[in-house]
Formats: C-alpha cells, structure tokens, sequence
C-alpha cells in the first residue's frame, strides 16, 4: 500500500510544478480591438508565452504595452497585476539592428532600430502602431502568442 502513495505523491507533485511552470512562462489573452484582422478577432483568446525581446522574430504575433508619450510616467503595476494592464497585440515587424520600415520611418526619426526596441505592424489597415508611434519598448514586451485558444468567428 505504501508504493501506491508514493506513486500518488510523485504524480500531485509533478502536476503542481507543472502548473507552477506554466503560470510563470504562459499567459491567457483576450483580444480586444481589430488591428490584427484577419488574423485575430475582437474576442480571441491567444495563449502567450512570455519571452524577452531575444526570443522574438520577425514575424511573431507579440504582446506588449503601448509606449508612453515623451514626458509621461508610467505608473509602476505590481508584475501579478497583468489584467490590469492594457496590452496591445501586433506583429514584430523589426528588431534592434534592423533597418526601420518605411511606413515607421517618420515615426521613428532613424534608419535603424535601436537596441531594446521593435517595429510593430497591427495586420488591419486602421491599425495604431509604429507607423504613428515609432518604437516600442522591449522592457515593454509580455511575450509572444504561442496560439490562439478559442476564437469567436
């Protein structure tokens, strides 16, 4: 009897870390706006896998908060309080290094992207991102969608 509740103790405990694991790397996203139609809808869920701005790759569907207008302070927000954040949802269009899109060139001022930023494009037309923008933070960066979960079209 003893050997089934060593099993059963090996098994809580390895499921527990595995939930410990996953709420630390991955986060649940509702979209809300439509600047990545067609690709997401307003009411897509997407799961997100935290990453840093060394893992993203042109191309990616990222995660992140708009950037602060010059000569505006972000208020600090506790690392557990990410609901209470507004996240914008783009793709990464360029990275530190990379030579700045000519749609986000007057945006951005410069020919290339400066280390801890990115471009990013929304898919839809209407989209408010780098063009109007210029650079996003990677201190700014939640992580990248790994794949959308639930999808209301």
């Amino acid at each position: 009897m003893s050997w089934v509740v060593g099993a059963a103790l090996v098994i809580v405990v390895s499921v527990a870390s595995a939930a410990r694991w996953a709420r630390r790397r991955l986060v649940l996203v509702t979209v809300d706006g439509s600047s990545m139609e067609p690709a997401l809808y307003p009411g897509d869920r997407v799961l997100v896998r935290r990453r840093g701005l060394a893992r993203v790759r042109r191309g990616d569907i990222v995660v992140l908060e708009p950037p602060v207008p010059p000569g505006v302070t972000r208020v600090a927000v506790a690392p557990r309080a990410l609901d209470s954040r507004r996240w914008n949802i783009k793709r990464a269009a360029a990275l530190p290094g990379d030579p700045v899109p000519p749609a986000a060139h007057d945006a951005a001022g410069v020919d290339r992207v400066p280390p801890g930023a990115l471009v990013v494009f929304g898919d839809h037309a209407t989209s408010i991102d780098s063009r109007q923008r210029g650079f996003f933070s990677a201190n700014d960066l939640l992580g990248v969608v790994v794949r959308r979960v639930s999808r209301t079209r």
